[in-house]
């Protein structure tokens, strides 16, 4: 009797324990992963003012040419059963260089056609949110999130010719609340699935003249050839629509970041 209980216990213990793996999927203490973004960047610049009593408006779409290589991070530190700290942080930056195919002129300078110009645009987003997990079972939790969000954007344009040159920056930044909804399913010990979507308006924080939104949602899937090491691959995609009102019109920017994810995932 003695010797069927050993295997007999063994088995159980085996059994408890891939089943305690399974729960446990999503309750990881700490979650890092490291990756990067494919991005593809395109947006619209638009515009309305008055003049002579008379509306003018004008739109204008452009993009940044090749997709770019660019860092993402994201992380979850889970505080209890269903209390969790989720942070990110993203980052653009894309130079690209461009022959004048016209003459531009400013105040009393020209620079002809021919002559080279440069443009470097910079967009930062980070976020620190407090996630309560309003369903939550062995395979599933479904996430309410609150937090505050930082967004910076950074532009320069510089032309030269001959020994006439051009150089322009312009940096804005500021933070907000930003709410969000997260979804995740465990369906067994290596595989993880997470959606989630955030928002954030402009008018909520200390964004200066501003108005607007900030809209993200993201998708990825992960693998864990161990409980520590995993990879992930998704789909990212930030939206940034912002106003400013100033003088006797309105400038508005409407800019778009998406494209394929993939990195590595460390848990402890």
């Amino acid at each position: 009797m003695k010797s069927l209980l050993v295997p007999a216990g063994a088995l159980f213990l085996a059994l408890a324990s891939h089943a305690a793996c399974a729960q446990d999927a999503d309750h990881d203490r700490f979650t890092l992963r490291i990756g990067a973004m494919n991005a593809d960047a395109s947006g619209e610049l638009r515009g309305v003012t008055e003049y002579l009593d008379e509306d003018f408006s004008f739109a204008e779409g452009y993009d940044f040419g090749s997709k770019e290589w660019v860092p993402r991070i994201d992380g979850v530190f889970r505080l209890g059963q269903r209390n969790r700290l989720i942070f990110d942080y993203f980052q653009y930056d894309k130079d690209q260089r461009a022959t004048l195919g016209s003459d531009l002129s400013y105040d009393d300078v020209t620079l002809p056609a021919g002559s080279y110009a440069e443009s470097n645009i910079k967009f930062q987003l980070a976020s620190l949110m407090y996630d309560y997990s309003v369903v939550d079972t062995a395979t599933f939790t479904m996430g309410l999130q609150i937090g505050a969000e930082w967004a910076k954007v950074e532009g320069r344009l510089y032309a030269e010719a001959g020994d006439d040159s051009y150089d322009a920056r312009a940096s804005e930044d500021g933070y907000a609340p930003v709410v969000g909804l997260r979804l995740t399913a465990t369906p067994n010990e290596r595989w993880l699935f997470n959606l989630q979507g955030q928002y954030l308006d402009a008018d909520w924080g200390d964004f200066g003249d501003y108005d607007g939104s900030i809209t993200r949602a993201n998708a990825l899937a992960e693998y864990r050839f161990t409980p520590n090491f995993g990879v992930f691959v998704g789909y990212d995609w930030f939206k940034l629509d912002v106003e400013r009102s100033g003088g006797a019109g309105l400038l508005g920017l409407d800019q778009r970041f998406k494209g394929p994810v993939a990195g590595l995932t460390l848990a402890f």
